[in-house]
């Protein structure tokens, strides 16, 4: 098993303003995690799920 390919946006900011998440296929479903923390783990989510929170997140309904 190779290991996944873990990517972020281009619109992610850089140096000590960077607040992002890194996204990639698993076999499982979609992973994401904190790209300043990548060593403690990630979230897999099914890929309906991850089209879902994009929308969400797009419409600003997330409260972030």
């Amino acid at each position: 098993m190779s290991s996944p390919m873990w990517r972020k946006s281009s619109h992610s900011g850089t140096g000590d303003q960077s607040v992002c998440v890194e996204v990639a296929d698993l076999p499982t479903g979609i992973g994401i995690r904190d790209s300043k923390n990548p060593h403690i783990g990630h979230l897999t989510i099914t890929p309906d799920a991850f089209v879902t929170l994009l929308t969400r997140a797009k419409r600003d309904e997330l409260n972030l």
